[in-house]
């Protein structure tokens, strides 16, 4: 099996070459090693590979496939993808900082996504509408032209290919925007798209920063539609310029979820999904269950399984088989981390784990922090309302259901929730009351591309994944086939 080479070109309309941006580094947070040095885009790049997109998208080789034949470039795809699925999660992890069992599941779940589109659009119908008069009414979809996709740095090539995929299948051009920490993963999955054949100017990657290179990709005018996932300060902005161009919008934004035990829950079972749900990806997840409710009965017994499982969590390389919480992704970001748990300290939090840099010889030259949990915080404290993004979960006790309700939802973002009961049926009250996109029930942070995925308030607007997802890159076209044979009665 082939090695991927890193990449030192970045793909612009049809051909790759350096970009005529700034210079970029790209660093393994595990050691601070420079790993590639590329040339970002610049607006230039992005018009180019805009207008290139456009032509492309239009031509009949790609606009007149069938669809069973646009799904055979799904399906090679995702073949390559699985195959070269070793590969990817290294080179994943050295971008990244990620533990290498994380990096294969999301080549895994890349793979699986390219599959999936492939085999919705092959069987997707075009229905009928309901007959109401002398003629036949039906509604077909039709491809926006060139698609802006702007990606993170928590989960490439699976946030990559969550965009990518039905945007193809619907028969678009796709602008890829990859966090500028970590292109790495999207430009490798680039060639792969390249080997299976896919037509020049499809696709277009644009590593750069967000400001220069997302704000222009947004902008441009021949840019249909905008999927973003990021934070939300930045998403707001991005909404205010795709309202300015009347431009469909998907927004995945942050989160705050809150996970919340019930006193009839397995307690072990709970504790060993609420360190997965806040600890894994190094807590660098929007959907992380960083507000952990617990009621005032086992308050005290479960914050000490929960401290104790945290303790014993392995911090380390994400290339080390036995790590389990991994660098966070850049030593800015880790600083920022550490911030903010100082200021949770000055709010009055109670450090019951971690809350430092660790101080280990084989862990002082990365960007690593170990996974803390506070508690003695109000729900109102800034560290309760505000996303942290990183290994750090606050516990709060409640007294009841009604009270419970009122905190889980007090908050700004409304992205995920998990919920540990033996209750079914509280389960379902319960999960029915918070605000949330997703809710997990004795489980937490599992995904299904077959499930659409969505946010509620400040975490985000549109709908992604599930079968529906082509629809959303297309625009709808009504036709109408008139059936009577004689002329409409108002000229005669």
């Amino acid at each position: 099996m082939r090695t991927l080479p890193i990449p030192d070109e970045i793909p612009v309309a049809g051909r790759w070459r350096r970009g005529r941006g700034t210079p970029l580094e790209c660093i393994d947070p595990a050691n601070g090693d420079v790993i590639a040095k590329l040339t970002a885009a610049s607006p230039a790049d992005v018009d180019e590979a805009a207008r290139a997109g456009a032509t492309a998208a239009a031509a009949p080789s790609w606009r007149d496939l069938l669809p069973h034949e646009r799904a055979r470039f799904l399906v090679r795809i995702g073949d390559l993808i699985d195959r070269h699925a070793d590969e990817l999660a290294e080179l994943q992890t050295r971008n990244t900082g990620k533990t290498r069992a994380e990096t294969r599941a999301l080549a895994s779940s890349a793979a699986g996504t390219f599959q999936f589109y492939a085999a919705a659009l092959e069987t997707t119908e075009t229905p009928l509408s309901p007959q109401r008069g002398p003629y036949l009414t039906m509604s077909v979809p039709e491809p926006i032209g060139v698609v802006g996709a702007i990606t993170p740095w928590n989960s490439p090539i699976a946030s990559d290919a969550q965009k990518i995929a039905p945007a193809l299948a619907a028969g678009n051009a796709v602008l890829l925007k990859p966090a500028e920490a970590t292109p790495l993963v999207s430009l490798a999955l680039a060639r792969l798209t390249v080997e299976a054949g896919l037509p020049p100017a499809l696709l277009s990657v644009l590593p750069g920063k967000g400001s220069v290179v997302g704000d222009a990709i947004v902008r441009h005018p021949a840019v249909g539609k905008v999927s973003f996932t990021g934070g939300t300060n930045t998403g707001r902005a991005v909404g205010h310029l795709a309202a300015d161009k009347f431009m469909p919008l998907t927004s995945e934004l942050g989160g705050k979820s809150p996970t919340i035990v019930f006193d009839d829950a397995d307690l072990d079972q709970a504790a060993a999904g609420i360190l997965f749900g806040i600890f894994s990806s190094s807590g660098q997840s929007c959907i992380a269950g960083s507000r952990i409710f617990v009621p005032e009965p086992v308050y005290g017994e479960f914050v000490e399984r929960l401290v104790a499982g945290a303790q014993r969590l392995r911090v380390g390389p994400g290339t080390d088989p036995a790590s389990q919480v991994g660098p966070l992704v850049t030593f800015a970001h880790r600083d920022r981390v550490a911030a903010m748990v100082d200021r949770a300290r000055e709010e009055g939090a109670n450090v019951l784990c971690g809350g430092r840099i660790p101080d280990a010889p084989e862990l002082t030259g990365g960007a690593y922090y170990l996974p803390t949990l506070l508690d003695g915080l109000s729900n109102d404290a800034r560290t309760c309302q505000e996303e942290i993004f990183g290994p750090v979960g606050v516990v709060l006790p409640y007294r009841d259901e009604d009270e419970l309700i009122a905190q889980a939802n007090d908050t700004i973002y409304g992205l995920a929730c998990g919920i540990w009961t033996r209750d079914y049926r509280r389960a379902w009250r319960v999960a029915r009351r918070i605000d949330a996109g997703t809710v997990w029930i004795n489980t937490y942070k599992q995904f299904s591309i077959a499930t659409p995925f969505s946010g509620m308030k400040a975490s985000g607007v549109g709908t992604d994944k599930g079968r529906d997802a082509i629809l959303r890159y297309t625009r709808q076209k009504s036709l109408y086939w008139g059936l009577d044979e004689a002329p409409l009665p108002w000229a005669r």
